[in-house]
């Protein structure tokens, strides 16, 4: 798969949730769940949101996309500044927002311009004046040096095909002391070889994903230190309600239902932590 290619096809995937409604991303969900807002909500819960969470966001900000919870250890402060690489229709810039305060700013990027547009919507009808967001890519953050105090990103580094250049820019974006908190998609074995080639498993979150040892290593190598996964689940492919990745795995041309079983051994889900020296 060529980088460009990889990054058109997550592209328009993205805009095709907002233009249609249908076809999510990365969440444990039904291929549903970025219709009725109670479906969104339920897949959102599964992955560790709570009730409250849920219900302190604009509508149409929580699209079921996620792979788990950034801020559930986040820890935040008011006066905080947040950066959210790949932030979507808002809905963690918005639960970030409300914990920072008035005094805090939360700063969402994302490459979409039709999640971009939804998102600044949001923002507007919520009345978020301490929240905005940029275009730009997450290996090239339009973000200042120093900026901010946490970084946090749901299940999108694994869409990247440089992964540890998101890391360094996450890193350079930080003030010193500043933390990374993430939720993500990992392996714990290599992926059967059809399935890693695949762009519709690429888009699903699944093809692009790092083996866990990997994916630490590069924070690391970055220059984050207290490098820790503060939790691990397994990710629902092949279950009897099968969710939009397993579904963009199974569709895919000469994927077997062997590798099928064996992509549900892999893929495992985390959030990971560290901090900037």
């Amino acid at each position: 798969m060529e980088k460009h290619d990889v990054k058109a096809a997550v592209r328009e995937h993205y805009a095709s949730v907002v233009r249609e409604g249908t076809g999510c991303g990365c969440g444990p969900a039904a291929s549903s769940c970025c219709g009725p807002a109670p479906v969104s909500s339920r897949m959102s819960k599964q992955i560790g949101y709570t009730e409250r969470e849920m219900a302190e966001v604009p509508e149409g900000s929580d699209l079921g996309l996620g792979c788990g919870n950034p801020l559930a250890f986040a820890a935040l402060k008011p006066g905080d500044v947040v950066v959210d690489l790949g932030s979507g229709a808002g809905f963690d810039c918005f639960l970030a927002a409300n914990r920072v305060g008035s005094e805090g700013r939360v700063i969402g990027v994302d490459m979409t311009p039709e999640m971009l547009d939804r998102a600044r919507r949001n923002a507007d009808e919520g009345g978020y004046s301490n929240v905005e967001f940029r275009a730009g890519e997450i290996e090239n953050l339009p973000v200042a040096d120093h900026t901010a105090d946490m970084v946090i990103s749901n299940c999108v580094i694994n869409l990247s095909t440089d992964k540890p250049r998101v890391f360094r820019e996450a890193l350079r974006v930080l003030k010193p002391g500043g933390r990374l908190m993430v939720s993500d998609l990992v392996l714990a074995k290599p992926l059967p070889a059809k399935v890693r080639r695949s762009v519709e498993a690429y888009v699903g979150c699944i093809a692009g994903a790092m083996l866990k040892d990997d994916y630490l290593a590069a924070i690391r190598e970055a220059g984050f230190a207290d490098v820790e996964v503060l939790s691990e689940m397994t990710y629902p492919i092949g279950s009897s309600n099968p969710d939009e990745s397993e579904l963009a795995v199974l569709g895919a041309e000469g994927i077997s239902p062997e590798d099928v079983r064996a992509t549900a051994e892999a893929v495992v889900s985390v959030k990971v932590s560290g901090r900037k020296p």
